[in-house]
């Protein structure tokens, strides 16, 4: 009996069985994947781009049923539009830098010096999300009153109020940054080679973030360019002010510039991710 060659049992499952208890491949594992993936942003995508649609539907649409560009060319026309888009732009570009110039040095000290109050940081520029527009105006005013003795009465004295309003996005972002790196270990080796705390700021920690910078610009001029309660309870103009005013006289072209706002907003999350693409794509053939 020792000498016979012992031959396998026949299964008693067919192979259909067979084949459905074996681990899927991972080709199969891709294409349950893509379609998971496909099912949950197909609808989505819906539902972001129909409105959309309907905006551009809205803003090209004239008389007798005919389409046209004539709310877009009446954007143009309106000296007030035109002032407070570049009104926007510039409050847009002074917030970032100033947002960008508070909190860096800030999250980077406090990671590194006092992480004991780093939670306490995170709750302090949480709170605007938590006080409600009508409230931060309540406590401004006072202090607009004295802003516009010292600075004048120009609506780019919102960079402050808008700083506060973008501090729980852009903080988030810079805190990702900071976390992707070791922090530590290169303001140890640059400061061991001389370096002083600015030079480590502006050439070490800086360059390592740089994705999480443009993301928190990012996010920045979107608060910025949506922002409106602020800038009507204070008597600024800004564009979403004057996008209001429009909307009572002319409707489509209001919804032109909201749709023109919008698009500018995602070509910018483009140029983000292009730029970022970019910078990585070297470092990973080389790891390749």
């Amino acid at each position: 009996m020792t000498g016979l060659s012992q031959r396998p049992l026949p299964s008693p499952l067919s192979p259909e069985h067979e084949a459905a208890l074996l681990p899927s491949s991972p080709s199969r594992r891709t294409r349950r994947q893509t379609m998971l993936r496909w099912t949950v942003l197909l609808p989505l995508g819906g539902f972001f781009l129909l409105p959309l649609i309907a905006m551009v539907e809205f803003s090209t649409r004239e008389v007798q049923g005919r389409r046209g560009l004539q709310a877009w060319a009446a954007i143009a026309d309106t000296p007030e539009l035109v002032s407070a888009i570049a009104t926007s732009l510039a409050l847009s570009g002074l917030t970032t830098v100033l947002t960008l110039a508070l909190l860096v040095p800030t999250l980077t000290w406090v990671r590194l010096k006092l992480p004991k109050i780093r939670r306490l940081v995170e709750a302090l520029c949480l709170l605007p999300l938590v006080i409600p527009a009508i409230v931060l105006v309540v406590g401004i005013a006072p202090v607009y009153t004295w802003v516009a003795r010292l600075l004048g009465e120009s609506p780019l004295t919102l960079t402050f109020s808008y700083t506060v309003l973008a501090l729980p996005y852009a903080s988030r972002a810079i805190d990702i940054g900071l976390t992707a790196m070791d922090l530590p270990t290169l303001v140890e080796a640059a400061r061991g080679l001389g370096a002083s705390w600015l030079t480590v700021l502006v050439r070490v920690v800086v360059p390592n973030m740089r994705g999480a910078l443009m993301a928190a610009a990012l996010l920045t001029v979107s608060v910025v360019l949506g922002e409106f309660t602020l800038a009507s309870l204070l008597n600024f103009s800004n564009l979403q002010v004057e996008i209001d005013l429009l909307s009572k006289s002319n409707a489509e072209s209001a919804v032109a510039v909201s749709l023109a706002a919008i698009i500018f907003v995602f070509a910018l999350l483009f140029a983000v991710s292009a730029v970022s693409y970019r910078r990585s794509r070297p470092i990973d053939q080389d790891h390749a």
